[in-house]
């Protein structure tokens, strides 16, 4: 005599969790390919290490003598955090490059095909410039603390501005990865992305202070996300005045990943 089988219904919830476990996992896979393929192209790690370095060197060296202290601390305390905003604002854009560069070489096309999380190709590019920006940001502290650079606050200062910019790197990572899903080539990707990165990078308090600026453009350079997030890491790391920047920064972190995000996913599944 034959036994029937008896098929017991998931839970819904229990679907749930599975899917997000295979996106976590799905997610983790290709920030490790991503990590790899940075090692094997070194060509991109040093550019993005040595023009913050270039940079830093530039700006103490050169310009630091014609900068007066600037909220009672030496400039080059005022510089560095700043310049880990810059480099994050720059590592984005390789998000933008390196996309394109996949979708060129038919990568993506074959990814698309996988029975994966869709979101994941995305979560892992941006992941792996995270990681990536760790890298440049300890290389870039060790040249800050060589030229000058001293933590005025404390260890846990320090640590807290450096998480705030890795954050800001990240959310940007988003608004690059749709250019270079919308572009489709790395040439033209990056430069697609300069127009977007220069007003932010220049127009900020990364290297001066706002006030220093023009009275039109000091409105537009207060509040923009660059100049928000350097004056936090600012004041996280070298004690200078706080103004709820913090606060300010988390808010656009948090805005640029609502908006970017989805956009990034929805452009990744029209490509195909």
């Amino acid at each position: 005599m034959s036994q029937a089988t008896v098929s017991i219904p998931i839970p819904p919830e229990r679907r749930g969790f599975d899917r997000l476990v295979g996106a976590v996992s799905d997610t983790i896979a290709m920030t490790g390919r991503n990590v790899i393929t940075l090692r094997r192209v070194p060509q991109l790690l040093v550019f993005s290490t040595i023009q913050p370095v270039i940079f830093v060197l530039l700006f103490v060296y050169v310009f630091g003598g014609a900068v007066e202290n600037t909220f009672g601390i030496p400039y080059v305390d005022y510089l560095i955090p700043g310049i880990f905003v810059q480099m994050s604002v720059f590592g984005a854009m390789g998000t933008a490059v390196g996309l394109a560069a996949d979708v060129k070489s038919g990568l993506l096309e074959r990814f698309h095909a996988l029975p994966m999380a869709r979101s994941a190709v995305l979560a892992g590019r941006t992941t792996a410039d995270v990681v990536r920006n760790v890298f440049v940001m300890t290389l870039v502290s060790g040249v800050g603390f060589l030229v000058g650079f001293r933590v005025q606050t404390d260890a846990l200062g320090y640590l807290g501005g450096v998480a705030l910019v890795l954050l800001f790197g990240y959310s940007l990572s988003w608004v690059f990865a749709t250019v270079g899903l919308a572009v489709k080539d790395p040439e033209t990707a990056q430069a697609a992305a300069f127009p977007i990165m220069a007003p932010l990078v220049f127009a900020s308090s990364v290297f001066v202070p706002v006030a220093s600026m023009p009275s039109w453009l000091q409105p537009f350079a207060e509040h923009q996300p660059v100049s928000v997030v350097a004056s936090a890491a600012r004041s996280l790391m070298s004690g200078t005045p706080s103004d709820n920047y913090v606060l300010q920064a988390l808010t656009w972190i948090v805005g640029i990943v609502a908006v970017a995000a989805p956009i990034a996913v929805r452009r990744y599944r029209r490509v195909f």
